[in-house]
């Protein structure tokens, strides 16, 4: 009886500790979490120091997931709009899986085979993903002069035919506007391949 005792008590506390390294999901109003020379798919590296625009827009996402995938064409889209060359926001994806088909190998096929027009960066730490609170692919959060006003899906339905309010743009034209951004949803896609 004490061994099964012991048993579960180690398993709690094994449970604990395991819970312990995932952070909470970033509140709105919370500052936007560092990161640090990550490569990226055109061979160099991205900080968030790099971003120095008002508004900054990360997506974690990463190459196999078939939402992420079908969130592609939209992603593209967003940039030309927003964060082009003249555009009023940095835009970065962030991949932090590490099974073969996720790592930066893969990444850059993906990027030159779709034509990506954004810096799309690894982080095989997983570091940035656990800072923001990141549960799936695609993930997406907003940040205004370094706050935290969106996080969620990018819009309300994943077959693009069939969306009707676009999130992320929403939450962009409230922080240029100055309106309320729209409320916080829950993210739409799988589940991020953490390791422990």
């Amino acid at each position: 009886m004490f061994r099964v005792v012991a048993l579960l008590a180690l398993g709690f506390a094994v449970l604990g500790m395991a819970s312990l390294s995932f952070a909470a999901p970033l509140k709105v109003g919370s500052p936007m979490p560092s990161f640090a020379n990550l490569q990226t798919t055109d061979g160099k590296t991205i900080s968030s120091g790099d971003l120095r625009k008002d508004i900054v827009v990360i997506c974690i996402t990463c190459n196999h997931c078939p939402v992420a995938i079908a969130y592609e064409d939209r992603i593209i889209n967003f940039v030309k709009k927003y964060a082009g060359k003249d555009g009023k926001v940095d835009f970065v994806a962030i991949n932090v899986n590490n099974i073969p088909a996720d790592r930066l190998d893969k990444m850059k096929e993906r990027a030159k085979e779709r034509g990506f027009n954004f810096t799309y960066a690894y982080d095989p730490s997983q570091k940035i993903a656990r800072d923001l609170g990141a549960t799936k692919t695609p993930e997406f959060f907003v940040f205004h002069k370094g706050k935290l006003i969106y996080t969620g899906a990018m819009d309300d339905n994943q077959n693009a035919s069939a969306a009707k309010v676009n999130y992320v743009e929403k939450a962009v034209e409230a922080a240029l506007s100055g309106a309320q951004p729209p409320a916080c949803t829950d993210p739409v896609g799988c589940g991020i391949k953490y390791e422990k």
